[in-house]
C-alpha cells in the first residue's frame, strides 16, 4: 500500500509555465479568485478521480476569513484523507499571510533556542544562582525535543489548525511567565512550558506546508522555512546581547508576546485547513499515551544523562551511566511497542519500509548534528581565540549564517523548478563536508580571509539539507502519514542537535584537560586551573583580560581543543554524504490533494496495516 501511494503521489503532470519569481508561484494559488472577477477561463478537461469514491472538496473561496467548516463527506462517499485541490481556493494575499505566519512562528521558536546564550550570565547574576548556566537553555530544548513527535500525532487526530493554535498559545503563556519570573526556579519551569509550545511551533509549520501545497511546490516553501531557521539561530545571541545590555533580559521574552499574537490572529482568520471536529473524548482515547510516555521518559533520561555528564556528575558515576543506559533501553521499548502493539502509533513501522525513508531520517540526525556543532561552537572560537565580546562573536558568524540561509532558499526554488531533490542533497553534503573540514585549519593567527571563506563554504553546503531530505521522505510515505513522518523527522533533528552540543563539549573539555600540564608550565598553575576541563567554557571571558605570552598560550590551547572537535564534525558530515547515496529520486507531482485529518483517517490506516 505504501509503495502504491508513493507512486501515485509522484506521477508527473502537465503544468503551465512559471517565471523566475516565487511571488508568481503565490499567484497560481489565486486562479479561482481571478475567475470570479473576470469570468471563467478555458480549462482542460479534468482528469478522472484516482479513486472511485473521491469527491471534490468545497473550498471557501468567497469567505477569506470564514471559520473552518466540518466536512460533509461520509465514509460511504469519500476516500478518508482526500480533499481535492485545496490550493485553488486561496488568493495571493491569503497565501502570503499564511506563509508569513508559519515563518514567524518558526522564527520565534528557533530564536528562543539561542537568544539566552548571551543573557545567561546576567540572569544568573540577577537571581544569584548558578543553575542558570545549565538549565535556562536545557529546560527549553528538552521540552522542545520530547514533544515534537507528539505534536505531529495529535494534529492527525484533532486537525492541524487547532493544534498549531494551541502550541502558539502555550508558547505565548510560557514566554509571559519567563518575562515575569521572580526566581530562578520559576524561570526554569517557565522555559520548560515555553519549550513544550516551541516543539509544536517547530514541527507544525512544516506539516501545514505539506497540507497546503503540492509536493513539487513544497520544496520552495520548505527552503524558505530553512532560511528562517538559520537566520533565527544566528540572530538569537545578537538580540539577546542587545536586550540584555540596552534594556533588560526580560525583553528576550516580552518580544515574543506581540509577535505571537499577530501569528494567532492570522491563523484564526486566514488559515484554511480541514478540521475534523474530533470529539474531545474520542480524540483523547485515540492518543498513544503509553507510547508518548515511553518516548518522553526515554528521551528525558538519555538527554539528562548527557547534560549531567562531566558537569554535575562524573561521566563514570552511577547517576550518569544509569540515566543513559535506562534511557536507551526505554527508547528501545518504545520502538517495540510502536511496531507491534500500539493502535495509533506515534512512530508507525510503515515509515521505515523504504530505503529512502530510512536514509532521510538518518540525514535529519546527521545534518543537525553537524550544523549545530558548527553554529554552537563558532562563537566560542571568536571569543576565546579572537578575543571578541559575545555580541561581536554573534556578528562574526554572519558569513556562515547568510550563506546557509541563501542556499536553503535557493535549493527550495531549484527543487520546485526541476523536481530534483537528490542532487541538492548530495552536492550540499559534499560541500558541507569540505567546509567543516576547512574549519579545522582556521587557526589562531587571525587570518580573516580563511575564516570568512571557510564559513561561506560550510554554510553553502549546510543550507540545502535543512528541508530537502524532508521532501525525499514525503515522497515515500502515504499522504495520511505525512504528519507523523514530519514529526519524527523533526524529533531526530532536535535529538541530533542536543547530542551534538554535548559530544562536542566532551571532546573540548577532554582536550583542555589534556593540555593542563602544558598550560601550567606556560602561565602558572593558578591561571591554568581556570582553563582546565569543564572550567574552560565558563571562563572564556577571562581570555580577553590576558596579555602577552599568557594570552597567546591560552588562545592556542582553546584552538587546539576546538580543532579536534571539528575533526569529529567532519567525519559525521562525511557519513551523511555516504548515506545520501541511498536516496532515490522520484518525479514530483504538481497536483495536490490535501490529507484529511481525524479518527476516520487513522482507522483507515489501521485497516491497511
Amino acid at each position: 500500500m505504501a509503495e502504491a501511494a508513493a507512486t501515485t503521489s509522484a506521477q508527473p503532470t502537465s503544468s503551465k509555465g512559471t517565471n523566475n519569481s516565487w511571488r508568481d508561484d503565490l499567484a497560481d494559488d489565486s486562479s479561482q479568485h481571478d475567475d470570479e472577477k473576470h469570468g471563467p477561463q478555458p480549462q482542460p478537461p479534468a482528469p478522472a478521480p484516482a479513486h472511485p469514491h473521491q469527491v471534490d472538496h468545497d473550498i471557501e473561496a468567497s469567505a477569506a476569513f470564514a471559520p473552518d467548516v466540518p466536512s460533509k463527506e461520509t465514509p460511504s462517499t469519500a476516500t478518508p484523507g482526500a480533499v481535492a485541490e485545496p490550493e485553488a481556493g486561496r488568493t495571493r494575499l491569503e497565501t502570503f499571510l499564511v506563509v508569513f505566519a508559519l515563518c514567524l512562528v518558526l522564527f520565534l521558536a528557533a530564536i528562543d533556542m539561542t537568544i539566552m546564550t548571551t543573557a545567561v550570565p546576567t540572569i544568573s547574576s540577577y537571581f544569584g544562582s548558578s543553575l542558570g548556566y545549565i538549565w535556562i537553555g536545557s529546560a527549553y530544548t528538552l521540552g522542545n525535543a520530547i514533544f515534537v513527535p507528539i505534536w505531529g500525532k495529535i494534529s492527525d487526530i484533532f486537525g492541524r489548525k487547532p493544534i498549531l493554535i494551541s502550541a502558539v498559545v502555550i508558547f505565548w503563556i510560557g514566554s509571559l511567565l519567563c518575562a515575569i519570573s521572580n526566581s530562578m526556579g520559576m524561570l526554569i519551569a517557565a522555559r520548560a512550558v515555553q519549550g513544550v509550545g516551541g516543539g509544536g511551533a517547530i514541527v507544525l509549520p512544516n506539516i501545514c506546508i505539506s497540507d497546503l501545497f503540492s509536493i513539487r511546490k513544497r520544496g520552495m516553501y520548505f527552503g524558505i522555512l530553512g532560511c528562517v531557521w538559520a537566520v533565527a539561530s544566528a540572530l538569537g545571541p545578537v538580540l539577546g546581547g542587545v536586550f540584555t545590555t540596552k534594556v533588560s533580559w526580560r525583553w528576550c521574552f516580552y518580544i515574543n508576546l506581540p509577535l505571537a499574537s499577530i501569528v494567532l490572529v492570522i491563523l484564526v482568520f486566514v488559515l484554511k485547513l480541514h478540521n475534523p471536529r474530533t470529539p474531545v473524548k474520542e480524540g483523547l482515547m485515540a492518543i498513544d499515551w503509553l507510547g508518548g510516555l515511553l518516548v518522553i521518559g526515554g528521551t528525558l533520561m538519555f538527554l539528562f544523562g548527557l547534560e549531567f555528564g562531566g558537569v554535575q556528575h562524573p561521566w563514570r558515576s552511577a547517576t550518569v551511566i544509569c540515566l543513559i543506559v535506562f534511557g536507551l533501553v526505554t527508547i528501545g521499548l518504545f520502538v517495540m511497542y510502536e511496531s507491534r502493539i500500539a493502535k495509533y502509533p506515534i512512530m508507525p513501522a510503515s515509515l521505515f519500509r523504504h530505503q529512502t525513508s530510512i536514509a532521510a531520517f538518518s540525514l535529519a540526525f546527521l545534518h543537525a548534528f553537524t550544523f549545530m556543532g558548527a553554529a554552537y561552537w563558532l562563537p566560542l572560537y571568536f571569543q576565546a581565540v579572537m578575543g571578541f565580546t559575545s555580541l561581536l562573536s554573534g556578528v562574526s558568524v554572519l558569513p556562515y549564517v547568510l550563506s546557509m540561509s541563501i542556499t536553503s532558499a535557493l535549493s527550495g526554488i531549484v527543487i520546485k523548478r526541476t523536481g530534483n531533490y537528490k542532487l541538492p542533497i548530495m552536492i550540499g553534503l559534499a560541500v558541507m563536508t569540505l567546509g567543516i573540514g576547512l574549519l579545522i585549519d582556521c587557526g589562531d593567527d587571525r587570518n580573516w580571509a580563511k575564516i570568512i571563506v571557510f564559513q561561506l563554504i560550510a554554510g553553502i553546503g549546510i543550507g540545502p539539507n535543512f528541508q530537502a531530505p524532508l521532501i525525499a521522505l514525503q515522497t515515500n510515505v502515504e499522504p495520511r502519514d505525512i504528519g507523523v513522518a514530519t514529526g519524527n523527522f523533526a524529533f531526530l533533528r532536535q535529538l541530533g542537535s542536543s547530542v551534538s552540543v554535548v559530544i562536542g563539549g566532551v571532546i573540548f573539555n577532554n582536550q583542555m584537560q589534556a593540555q593542563a600540564s602544558l598550560l601550567e608550565s606556560q602561565v602558572g598553575p593558578k591561571l591554568a586551573a581556570m582553563f582546565t576541563g569543564s572550567e574552560a567554557p565558563a571562563n572564556v571571558h577571562v581570555v580577553t583580560t590576558l596579555q602577552g605570552s599568557d594570552a597567546v598560550a591560552v588562545e592556542h590551547a582553546y584552538w587546539t581543543a576546538l580543532s579536534k572537535m571539528y575533526i569529529l564534525y567532519t567525519c559525521v558530515s562525511f557519513v551523511a554524504f555516504l548515506v545520501s547515496f541511498a536516496i532515490t529520486q522520484k518525479k514530483l507531482s504538481k497536483d495536490h490533494t490535501e490529507h484529511k485529518t481525524g479518527l476516520q483517517s487513522l482507522k483507515h490506516r489501521n485497516e491497511g496495516r
